[in-house]
């Protein structure tokens, strides 16, 4: 038997079947098409887990569940997705719906993106094994999952672990969510262009030469890499950005160690593929900043690393929803 993934976002919907060893055997995508109703936005859905299931030579007496990780807040208790800002998803039976449209009378579970991402991880990924574990994923915004006891940490509403949102620098820069100095507006992809156009304003103000400007022009535009590849051709005014960066990131994650002291830390999204130098670099951080670091066995501090399940981590933790650790 196999497990249907839908990964739903703003602007693609992807389904992927995972097979019993956690691996994609096929997948494919379509626009989502967001402003269209959200009927017709589960009826592609549908269309296209019968697609994939078609492609791969299989039919859908094959599949044992299908997973949806959506964006926004859910209650997957009662299969809703409560609100999207990017979706028309409001209160909104995703599941049954979907149930409907493909005819099977099997499970259908809908998560929060990053939960299902946080959960495909501890299910399939690097803190597989363990059953205390975040998930951090650092792209346009900075979100995650907790995996308490071997089960999801949501909150009385549902809308628990928005890690992005805590404010790690009081009447800070201002964050997408309408509070000021939240980790997201220093530590995501996006906080992390914005600290390096600053910098190259300032080195053009101030006439100070920075391999930043060249790498610029190739790629002809700033990128979360410009900085972490300038630091490595030796740049200094890279080498700030960075360490700026990487002083903001490790402080939330340290904030995080403190609050859950997870087996396993695990970072994920864009800013991830910079791969062991970023864990190098938030490391010397947390051994020396997480609560009672030099008492604690080191065999039980929480271990830092890259996520592993990369792009396939929206199908994948789609697909293993409803399975237990």
């Amino acid at each position: 038997m196999v497990r249907l993934g839908v990964d739903l976002g703003g602007t693609n919907i992807a389904v992927g079947i995972v097979n019993e060893e956690f691996k994609i055997i096929d997948k494919d995508s379509v626009p989502t098409g967001a402003t269209r109703p959200a009927e017709e936005i589960v009826a592609d859905i549908a269309a296209l887990c019968k697609k994939v299931v078609a492609n791969a030579g299989m039919s859908l007496s094959d599949v044992a569940a299908i997973g949806i990780a959506a964006p926004g807040s859910v209650d997957s208790a009662a299969g809703t997705v409560e609100y999207a800002n990017n979706l028309p998803f409001r209160h909104f039976p995703i599941t049954a719906l979907l149930r409907e449209y493909m005819g099977l009378d099997i499970p259908v579970y809908v998560e929060n993106d990053a939960n299902a991402a946080a959960w495909g991880e501890a299910i399939a990924g690097a803190a597989k094994g363990t059953s205390d574990s975040v998930m951090v994923t650092l792209g346009t915004g900075v979100g995650g999952g907790v995996i308490i006891g071997g089960k999801l940490f949501t909150g009385s509403n549902g809308a628990g672990a928005e890690l992005g949102h805590m404010v790690i620098v009081k009447g800070g820069a201002a964050c997408s969510c309408g509070r000021r100095g939240c980790w997201e507006a220093y530590s995501s992809a996006t906080a992390l262009i914005r600290m390096t156009n600053e910098k190259l304003s300032a080195c053009e103000r101030d006439k100070r030469e920075t391999e930043m400007t060249e790498l610029v022009r190739i790629k002809g535009r700033t990128t979360g890499r410009t900085a972490f590849d300038g630091m490595r051709a030796k740049d200094a005014a890279a080498t700030e950005v960075v360490k700026d960066y990487i002083d903001h990131l490790a402080c939330g994650i340290v904030n995080l160690i403190n609050i859950f002291q997870p087996e396993i830390l695990s970072i994920g999204g864009g800013i991830s593929g910079e791969g062991q130098a970023l864990i190098d670099m938030l490391q010397p951080y947390v051994a020396t900043e997480s609560y009672g670091a030099e008492t604690v066995d080191p065999a039980k501090t929480t271990k830092l690393c890259i996520a592993k399940l990369g792009n396939d981590a929206g199908i994948i933790g789609a697909a293993v929803l409803g399975l237990e650790i």
